[in-house]
């Protein structure tokens, strides 16, 4: 249906202070492109806020989800609108303006050659704002370990600005990934990168949230330092 066309992923939970300000610059940058947001139920009205843009923004699209069930499950709701929908390029993004949707061509140009691009802050020009040295510290550490256990040739495994081509995401059995939050990250990169698709990192600045509280809990971390090991010598 949309062979020709982008989709960008944003999942949403009290987003209501970001969410506006980042789907009018990506629009600026891509007008004939598409937004999905995925809300899962958000209390301060984020998903009321969608509705009212979708009024001014025709390719904005909205998925409402009745509770809160995390970030993996919601990346996996987008990725099935994008496969039934046949979008050639799927993009995910924070919702809170921690990718710079100004470097949204730089991944464009990357997918001419590659099936899965890596937004890196750990890569030559990669950068991070706003982190104190010891937040700095300790995610280059989980990823360092993470590619450790995994083998997957990738210095930024946690971060959450990428671009997927179609076929990745149909080659992908959903029903097997089960992660949320960073671990879903390293996930999807994993089996990206067990199926034999091509992956790029280009590097990116992450700017810290401004606004809203960060959704990074300990359950999240634990989940990720456990969840490499079972990827790399779990049941296959």
């Amino acid at each position: 249906m949309f062979a020709n066309k982008i989709l960008f992923i944003i999942p949403t939970y009290d987003e209501i202070e970001n969410i506006e300000g980042l789907i009018r610059k990506i629009f600026s940058i891509r007008p004939t492109d598409h937004i999905l947001i995925v809300d899962d139920n958000s209390p301060d009205g984020t998903a009321q806020k969608i509705k009212d843009l979708k009024n001014e923004f025709e390719t904005l699209h909205l998925i409402e989800r009745p509770k809160k069930m995390g970030l993996g499950t919601a990346y996996l709701a987008g990725f099935k609108f994008a496969v039934e929908n046949k979008f050639k390029s799927i993009f995910q993004m924070d919702a809170d303006g921690s990718h710079d949707p100004n470097e949204i061509p730089n991944f464009i140009e990357a997918t001419e050659t590659d099936d899965l691009i890596i937004g890196s802050r750990y890569i030559k020009g990669g950068k991070i704002k706003n982190w104190l040295l010891i937040r700095r510290l300790l995610s280059w550490c989980a990823n360092l370990y993470a590619k450790i256990i995994t083998g997957v040739p990738v210095n930024d495994l946690t971060g959450g600005y990428k671009c997927f081509s179609l076929f990745v995401l149909e080659t992908v059995d959903f029903s097997k990934v089960t992660s949320e939050g960073y671990s879903f990250q390293i996930e999807m990169n994993y089996l990206s990168f067990t199926k034999g698709f091509k992956i790029k990192e280009i590097p990116i600045t992450f700017k810290d949230r401004r606004f809203g509280r960060s959704k990074l809990s300990r359950k999240i971390i634990w989940e990720a330092m456990f969840k490499v090991w079972k990827l790399r010598f779990g049941k296959k």
